[in-house]
């Protein structure tokens, strides 16, 4: 299996280390900096005797070695300076995405993509547009980050918290929305630990000063390959197309969806409570607002 990676900042790095750590697939990894994508596949490739790994690593400035990719990994952009909003990205990556996409429909025409440019669901909709590939096979990395990141501050106000009960869903931004049906967690826990999360990438930008988180995304994002590699048939919270399922269409949100050897399998709906649908709401609104700035 091949993956190719659009991106070798620290997000794209790092994946692709993860990749071939595990030995998973082999991977090409691409970015238009001259020498950039070459020495950290070099680097990484050091790596294999080390873990073990029989992956192969490959680094390029061209887009035709991604030829027939299995699954492309969109990480190229801009990342968030301090105070600078997800919407304040839009129009600079949008340009860099299209750009990506159209190389993606030209040298892999039956990949999968996973989106994790931000902003992400806009730019994990500009991706399947442009492409013209069937929603289930275009996906963005949110939501597996959100609810990580959400377990992992809940987890300090409680002595267990079920990941399959608690989770995030809507927007990769301010909007998100947190959903608890868990019977440990305390209201004051989930109230606390929600605006964590949400606000978790803009603290580790602030703490960062130059760049923005790559290990827990990266993370993130290697669960969601090994989903699809390995038909793992894994229920995750992802971005994905909506086509009537919670009254909305023609938008990408994070929803729970199954993700398997086909890309996202099928969008599951939940139940949600009163102010859960109006939050949910609240972030389709934001985020359409993102796509008529596209």
């Amino acid at each position: 299996m091949k993956v190719a990676i659009i991106g070798a900042g620290n997000v794209g790095a790092m994946v692709a280390s993860r990749v071939i750590d595990a030995g998973l697939a082999d991977v090409v990894l691409m970015d238009i900096v001259p020498g950039l994508a070459k020495g950290k596949a070099l680097d990484i490739s050091d790596a294999r005797p080390v873990s073990g790994s029989g992956a192969d690593i490959k680094g390029t400035e061209d887009f035709k070695d991604i030829h027939d990719a299995d699954i492309v990994v969109i990480t190229a952009g801009l990342a968030r300076k301090p105070g600078m909003s997800r919407d304040d990205l839009l129009k600079k990556n949008a340009a860099i995405l299209r750009e990506v996409a159209v190389n993606v429909k030209r040298y892999c025409v039956s990949s999968m993509v996973i989106v994790v440019t931000n902003p992400l669901d806009a730019m994990t909709y500009l991706v399947m547009k442009t492409t013209g590939f069937e929603p289930c096979r275009v996906m963005g990395m949110a939501g597996v980050l959100d609810s990580a990141r959400f377990i992992n501050a809940a987890s300090a106000g409680t002595d267990s918290v079920d990941g399959d009960e608690v989770f995030m869903m809507g927007s990769h931004g301010d909007s998100m929305v947190a959903i608890n049906r868990s019977k440990k967690l305390s209201s004051s826990v989930f109230k606390e630990a929600s605006g964590r999360a949400r606000n978790r990438g803009a603290e580790i930008v602030s703490y960062l000063k130059t760049g923005s988180a790559y290990f827990a995304p990266s993370a993130a994002v290697f669960y969601m390959l090994k989903a699809i590699l390995k038909d793992e048939k894994k229920t995750i919270c992802a971005s994905a197309y909506l086509q009537g399922q919670y009254g909305e269409k023609d938008i990408y949100i994070g929803v729970p969806v199954v993700l398997d050897s086909s890309g996202i399998k099928e969008v599951i709906e939940i139940k949600l409570t009163d102010d859960e649908n109006n939050a949910f709401k609240n972030s389709v609104k934001t985020i359409r607002e993102s796509i008529k700035k596209l």
